[in-house]
């Protein structure tokens, strides 16, 4: 069944403006925002914080994130699309000034990266469903190109934020506050341009703003395919720029910040660059997309455990390469899967589900770092590819069962 939301009548564009970039423009500051903190991980170990405490606080947005997402999409199915993406956008503004007031103590950041994850929760729940609703009102489109266009605003807003953010915490001044500082006057530019964009939810639409589980989450597929896979979206992630940097940090000296502004960069810049790709290998009668990118990452993981057992700034650059290459493939074939799978209902709401999932993977770095005490690095990372493996192998039994009807 292919998923179609019920819209509002949109207004004729008054400029040559398309009506869904003020939405892609709050994604893509939200995005920018969860995760420009990523490559400071670096500097705040410089100041003093233990490795535990940085990869807490890199995992802290977590608890904000996830009850965002399963309660978001419920309630733009409530009071609107709009409306709630701008909460979320000032939410990203103010998380981001409280992370500058970082100064005064952790407590600070910590209250930051939790509405940080608020808000990337309301962008990837909300505003990856706004777009595509703005753009499948455009005939000429094809079929999947709001799922594309949402996909890319949120990654193009992951990568281009900490590596703006790394840049300048590296060679600007304040390098605690600058990066922030930017990351706020986006927010402030992109607060009017949500206020202008057009509704897509009926009044006739709405529906209860707490509700339970989508009914998809029952579906057979949906717990064979995508719930194997959806952890590993961000899990590759958070090896690839998390953890990655900290193992080589002793060979880099002075430019540890600037190398992992560049594996953050190169991560999300590998996953930005496979997603037209990752589409041309989806296929409705297998999750063909979805078990090529679960090979990927099992090979990134191996990759990852090797470089952690040299010591190699060089290997960890690959490894990122082939984690955000994996992260590109998985994030673009899950949505397509989900979105086959899911009721026009229901899709803002399992939108939501989807990507509580797979941020579950993001708390990865803050695990190993707590296990980090009993087993080596290399041994742990050897460990994920095996549960990795493990999850490919059950995907590809049910690659052909329980299709949806299209």
């Amino acid at each position: 069944m292919t998923a179609t939301a019920e819209t509002a009548p949109l207004p004729e564009a008054i400029t040559t403006r398309p009506r869904w970039s003020g939405a892609a423009a709050a994604v893509f500051v939200c995005g920018w925002g969860g995760n420009q903190f990523t490559p400071l991980l670096v500097m705040y170990k410089e100041a003093g914080y233990s490795t535990f405490t940085v990869d807490a606080l890199l995992g802290a947005y977590v608890i904000g994130l996830v009850p965002g997402l399963l309660l978001s999409g419920g309630l733009s199915n409530r009071y609107g699309r709009r409306p709630v993406m701008f909460a979320g956008t000032v939410l990203s503004l103010l998380a981001s000034v409280l992370i500058a007031l970082g100064e005064a103590g952790v407590a600070w950041i910590a209250a930051g990266r939790f509405l940080t994850g608020a808000a990337v929760a309301v962008a990837m729940a909300v505003g990856s469903t706004w777009i595509k609703e703005l753009a499948d009102a455009d005939a000429s489109g094809a079929a999947d190109l709001g799922t594309r266009r949402a996909a890319l605003c949120l990654t193009l807003g992951l990568g281009i934020g900490p590596g703006v953010a790394g840049v300048l915490a590296q060679w600007a001044p304040w390098p605690m506050v600058l990066p922030f500082a930017v990351h706020i006057g986006l927010a402030l530019l992109a607060l009017p341009l949500v206020a202008r964009s057009p509704e897509t939810l009926g009044t006739g639409s709405r529906g209860p703003a707490l509700s339970r589980l989508p009914a998809t989450t029952r579906h057979p597929r949906f717990r064979r395919i995508i719930l194997p896979m959806a952890p590993w979206i961000f899990g590759s992630c958070g090896v690839a720029y998390a953890i990655m940097p900290q193992l080589v940090q002793a060979k880099l000296g002075s430019w540890s910040l600037a190398y992992s502004t560049l594996l953050t960069v190169c991560a999300i810049g590998a996953g930005v660059g496979i997603q037209p790709i990752a589409k041309r290998v989806d296929r409705t009668t297998s999750a063909r997309a979805v078990l090529t990118g679960m090979a990927v990452l099992c090979a990134g993981l191996v990759l990852s455990a090797v470089a952690a057992h040299l010591g190699s700034p060089w290997l960890a650059l690959a490894t990122a390469v082939v984690l955000g290459t994996a992260y590109g493939i998985v994030v673009v074939s899950g949505l397509l899967e989900l979105q086959r799978l899911a009721r026009p209902a229901e899709i803002a709401q399992l939108t939501g589900v989807y990507y509580a999932l797979a941020y579950i993977g993001f708390l990865l770095p803050s695990l190993l770092a707590a296990l980090s005490g009993v087993a080596s690095y290399p041994m742990l990372l050897g460990c994920l590819a095996v549960v990795a493996f493990a999850g490919t192998l059950v995907v590809a039994r049910h690659s052909r069962s329980h299709l949806p009807v299209t």
